[in-house]
């Protein structure tokens, strides 16, 4: 567990307030660390992910992904088990360790259980996206996403005034290995996320990244590209509704 007078482990650069590390170009709800776990960290969740049972994965058409600690049942989280200490530390220790700002705790303070109680961990080969969507009602909203593997853009779109949904993004962020980008507010609420399926992404700059000033590497993509690789995300969450009969029945709808 991270200690708030420990010093930061090889290669993470953790902000003193997520404040110093807000995306700018965004409306003031969203949040990048690009060195958020090491590397060392990254191989050790990677293989954590890679080695869980195949019970785990659901496939779908061009991606697979695992559920932590379980499926949801009617927006409703089956308290039967705590997320494994792979997902919890040092991830949520971390997260929980960054105050908002100088004066304010972390972001889960004013949340049902103070914490994440959920992970999404999805698969994207190159080529594989993701439509856009908004999270629903089920969590509190905010959304906090570790990326691993590779980089790739998520893109931000809104909807029209008669409420079809605009093609082109609002905002694109670029999201690199070992980053932790939080969303929530008006970005939750109001905006949809969805990530194209494309094997190279294009015209990164500047211009074009809101959170390029916030990047570890922003050499890397100066000639406009990103050739994915294959990238795992783990997106915590806070589920809002918990069934204290789960312990009894969430062998019925767990995976193992």
């Amino acid at each position: 567990m991270d200690s708030p007078n420990a010093p930061p482990p090889p290669q993470i650069n953790i902000p003193a307030s997520l404040e110093h590390s807000r995306i700018a170009a965004l409306p003031p709800a969203a949040y990048y660390i690009a060195d958020f776990i090491s590397e060392e960290e990254e191989r050790a969740i990677l293989q954590k992910v890679e080695t869980a049972p195949k019970a785990r994965w659901r496939r779908l058409t061009h991606r697979r992904l695992q559920t932590w600690p379980s499926d949801l049942v009617k927006n409703t989280l089956l308290d039967s088990q705590p997320l494994p200490d792979w997902l919890s530390q040092p991830i949520i220790t971390r997260l929980l360790s960054i105050p908002l700002s100088d004066s304010e705790p972390h972001i889960f303070t004013p949340s049902p259980h103070g914490q994440p109680n959920h992970v999404l961990i999805n698969e994207y080969p190159p080529n594989a996206g993701i439509m856009p969507h908004k999270d629903g009602s089920a969590y509190y909203p905010v959304v906090c996403t570790v990326s691993l593997g590779s980089s790739l853009c998520l893109n931000l779109y809104k909807s029209k005034e008669d409420g079809a949904l605009d093609p082109e993004p609002v905002w694109r962020i670029l999201q690199e290995p070992r980053s932790l980008l939080i969303t929530t507010g008006e970005l939750y609420d109001k905006y949809l996320h969805g990530i194209d399926p494309i094997p190279v992404d294009v015209n990164l700059s500047e211009q074009s990244i809101a959170n390029w000033d916030l990047l570890r590497s922003p050499s890397l993509f100066k000639g406009g590209r990103n050739e994915r690789q294959m990238r795992i995300s783990l997106t915590y969450r806070d589920v809002l509704k918990v069934s204290k009969l789960g312990s009894k029945l969430g062998a019925m709808f767990k995976r193992p």
